[in-house]
């Protein structure tokens, strides 16, 4: 099943199942029995936003070895997590903003895992069950930020560097997908999920043993070697198989 979160004409939002080129609405949100309205929209007509509206964005760093290659550092013994900016989340389609503090911006194409249901101090075994799904996400990040200042806070944390969609997939196995990203149509990064350090059920215990995982909260798992610069006009996508496109452009603040 396809959780979108649309809008039409600036003025309706809502949560809808995406059924071939319709969406059937939801009463409510997703993240507890699905109920429909009976509204049914066709997919062309909307505007897809962010999947959901989270109260924390949680990422993982350094989950590929690979990417912890390119980047210098040691392979980590437990998850690195660090925050986005949960307020600055957008859609597909939406543009990323290139802040002018920045002199490189990076995309870095990543597999996200939305939450159905409150979870704190889960285990790995039952970590399934307090997943909504999975969507594709792009932890943008200023990579000359993130040198200068040591610690991530800055360089991920600016408006716009948090992209998620194009909706959120329930049924899918998260560890046995293809992850790529292309930029202006060329690949860029190239894996398996298969080949994360830690996987998605030890990841969503190990943050709810430190936080509770509230619905819609989200979690970015790492991205892959083959991360880089982008330039303002450029179409960055992140294609996760399973679940689709997430695509989006750079442009100047």
């Amino acid at each position: 099943m396809r959780i979108v979160r649309f809008n039409i004409s600036g003025k309706r939002t809502g949560y809808a199942v995406l059924e071939g080129t319709k969406l059937k609405e939801l009463k409510g949100n997703p993240f507890g029995k699905i109920v429909f309205s009976g509204r049914v929209f066709d997919v062309s007509g909307v505007r897809l936003l962010s999947p959901s509206v989270p109260s924390k964005i949680i990422a993982i760093g350094l989950n590929y070895k690979a990417h912890a290659g390119e980047m210098a550092e040691n392979l980590p013994l437990t998850p690195l997590i660090f925050f986005k900016n949960a307020d600055g989340i957008i859609g597909t389609e939406d543009n990323i903003i290139k802040p002018p503090q920045s002199e490189r911006v990076d995309y870095e194409g990543e597999l996200a895992v939305v939450i159905k249901k409150k979870a704190r101090n889960i285990s790995p075994e039952t970590a399934f069950d307090y997943i909504l799904g999975y969507s594709c996400f792009n932890d943008v990040t200023a990579r000359d930020l993130q040198k200068a200042d040591g610690q991530w806070s800055r360089a991920k944390g600016f408006d716009t560097f948090a992209v998620c969609g194009p909706w959120v997939e329930t049924e899918l196995d998260p560890q046995t997908q293809l992850l790529e990203t292309y930029l202006n149509g060329k690949l860029k990064q190239r894996t398996s999920t298969a080949d994360m350090i830690f996987s998605i059920p030890y990841i969503v215990s190990f943050v709810s043993e430190v936080m509770a995982l509230l619905p819609g909260d989200i979690i970015a798992t790492g991205t892959p070697s083959g991360i880089g610069p982008m330039k303002p006009g450029d179409r960055v996508e992140v294609r996760i198989s399973g679940i689709g496109s997430l695509v989006n452009h750079l442009t100047l603040a």
